[in-house]
């Protein structure tokens, strides 16, 4: 067993995958990234030279990254003597749970087996496994090498102690590792942002206001305020000096009324079409590329600005550094 993560294996080099693999290089990681794409070494280079620049503290040098990225097509190559692996395939069950067959028995014993799918559970993905519970779910919010939250979802039955090691893991990465007590379909955050994002489309279909006007409602209220203080926090204040008690007892009583109000929109062609047209009207006239620099920038801000009034944790430390 290794004291120390040194070497990380990458599998998929899509936008998740290059996520990771830049916030792993820029954490001092050797990097194998597992793809058979014909130009996945332009893609990962490019992706890299994307999210480079808003690493949290102060950004990296893409150059300097890429001395140690290798790009392995070979799985087997690709997960000789790693320590960590992080999985970013199409979400398939089929696939995934193939595939971490093949890992398992390839990687080294110690080694962490980590998922990033956002909806399928571990114990299905780590099926076909001696060790089911060997699989983790290690769910980030995208853009993954920015977004602090990590989802560990484990299978039921799983050793605690591989748990910590891979929350240590991320903690060690700068993360904040969050593990549910079981797995749900879609995990926390996905259950969460699917919900807004239903209420969202209802709102735009039945001409309330439009793509831009939704994303500026949330951007300039809830947003900002989640930002700094999560749903159950910020109705406690709201509750004034008797807190989430008085706010559910006084304001609270007509929730399941307004629940009962909210849409149910059909993604229907005509809704899409009403979708996509009026994204592309406020989207347009900027690159993807410069869509994603901006987001970046606007929340590495954000954190920035937060970190200065929150002190570090001490998990946040060296810890990660015994992870495995």
């Amino acid at each position: 067993m290794t004291t120390e993560v040194r070497t990380a294996t990458i599998i998929g080099a899509g936008t998740i995958g290059l996520g990771w693999t830049t916030l792993f290089l820029a954490r001092g990681l050797r990097v194998r990234v597992n793809s058979r794409r014909a130009d996945a070494d332009r893609v990962v280079r490019d992706g890299i030279a994307l999210f480079a620049p808003t690493i949290p503290g102060g950004g990296a040098d893409p150059a300097e990254l890429v001395t140690r990225l290798e790009i392995e097509p070979d799985l087997k190559r690709a997960l000789d003597g790693t320590d960590v692996v992080q999985e970013n395939a199409p979400e398939n069950l089929e696939i995934k749970r193939e595939l971490f067959g093949r890992v398992a028995a390839a990687a080294p014993e110690h080694a962490l087996l980590l998922s990033s799918t956002s909806s399928l559970p571990p114990e299905a993905i780590g099926a076909d496994l001696p060790d089911p519970g060997r699989v983790l779910v290690g769910h980030p919010f995208n853009p993954a090498h920015l977004i602090p939250l990590v989802e560990v979802v484990a299978a039921e039955g799983a050793d605690p102690a591989l748990v910590e090691r891979a929350a240590d893991f991320y903690r060690w990465l700068g993360k904040t590792p969050i593990v549910p007590a079981r797995a749900v379909p879609g995990f926390v955050a996905n259950r969460l942002q699917s919900a807004l994002l239903r209420e969202s489309i209802h709102l735009v279909r039945e001409g309330v206001v439009t793509v831009e006007q939704l994303d500026a409602v949330v951007v300039h209220s809830i947003g900002l305020r989640w930002s700094t203080v999560g749903p159950f926090q910020a109705f406690h204040l709201g509750g004034g000096q008797g807190g989430l008690r008085h706010w559910l007892n006084h304001l609270g009583a007509g929730l399941e009324q307004g629940w009962r109000g909210l849409g149910q929109p059909s993604m229907d062609e005509a809704t899409v079409q009403k979708l996509v047209t009026q994204a592309d009207e406020a989207f347009a006239g900027r690159t993807y590329e410069q869509l994603v620099a901006e987001r970046d920038a606007r929340q590495t801000a954000v954190l920035r600005a937060l970190a200065e009034l929150t002190p570090e944790r001490p998990e946040q430390g060296e810890r990660g550094r015994n992870a495995t």
